[in-house]
């Protein structure tokens, strides 16, 4: 175990190369001590979760919590829920399986999800003991908030932990690929996005003239088709709405439907 002596060296080391510094507290001392450090965050590991007199000192002290959930079951995690956020509500839950190292079989991500439908008010996180990062990198696409993982300069050291934690290299590249799905979850809004313009222009359809339309006629489905043509004229997902409206000039076969050759252009036929 470090001393005290030893953590406060690691904070100033932490606060120098600009990154945050706080420990698990395994038992109230501990937080004591963590809080005189003035840690950002108190982190509850698995073990005591469902120790509810030190979750309730921990909560107490008005720091935000990062609370693991390895070894326990989801009827402990609502008592938790229950006990926390009256006294903070400035915390988080992190999915976890306590084993090391953890197969994929025993990661269970969709509880992330479950999480976030009992817990909508709390950030959702995930804390990964498995080899490699690409479950990791997935927990982040089903929307965990707070990602730890376990760091090691040498996966051969004596332990169990080691052979579960992540080297500095692939803890960067972790980080990359963070980001990378960061950026790539966009906006829930399906639209035509700009980037897509080109290719809309080349491939996109239009609805045409299956065969000639004199001027005057009630246009029917059978006298519409679906193609590539210039210049554009209705979405293909308009077609059904054509039907019934009239044209006001003669449409070639295989010419575009333009708005202005169509009485009423623009306006959905009520069924």
């Amino acid at each position: 175990e470090f001393s005290h002596a030893q953590y406060r060296e690691l904070q100033r080391y932490a606060q120098e190369i600009g990154i945050f510094f706080t420990a698990s507290g395994m038992d109230e001392m501990a937080v004591e001590f963590l809080h005189e450090l003035n840690v950002p965050f108190f982190k509850v590991g698995s073990g005591d979760t469902n120790n509810f007199p030190y979750l309730e000192k921990t909560a107490k002290k008005g720091r935000p919590m990062v609370i693991s959930s390895g070894m326990q079951s989801m009827d402990t995690m609502k008592q938790v829920y229950q006990i926390v956020k009256p006294l903070n509500p400035n915390f988080c839950f992190l999915q976890c399986t306590s084993a090391y190292p953890l197969s994929p079989e025993d990661v269970n991500l969709c509880i992330i999800t479950e999480y976030q439908k009992l817990f909508p008010d709390i950030p959702i996180g995930y804390s990964g003991h498995e080899t490699g990062i690409a479950i990791s990198v997935a927990a982040v696409a089903l929307g965990a908030k707070v990602l730890e993982r376990h760091i090691t300069l040498d996966k051969t050291w004596k332990g169990s932990d080691h052979s579960a934690s992540l080297e500095p290299g692939e803890l960067a590249e972790l980080v990359r690929s963070v980001r990378l799905v960061e950026r790539a979850m966009g906006s829930p809004t399906k639209q035509l996005l700009p980037c897509e313009m080109a290719c809309n222009e080349k491939l996109g359809k239009s609805v045409v003239a299956k065969v000639k339309i004199p001027e005057g006629t009630v246009l029917t489905l059978d006298m519409l088709t679906v193609k590539v043509g210039e210049p554009k004229g209705y979405p293909p997902e308009d077609i059904f709405s054509l039907v019934g409206k009239k044209v006001l000039v003669t449409v070639e076969e295989d010419d575009t439907i333009l708005e202005e050759s169509v009485e009423n252009h623009g306006k959905k036929i009520k069924s």
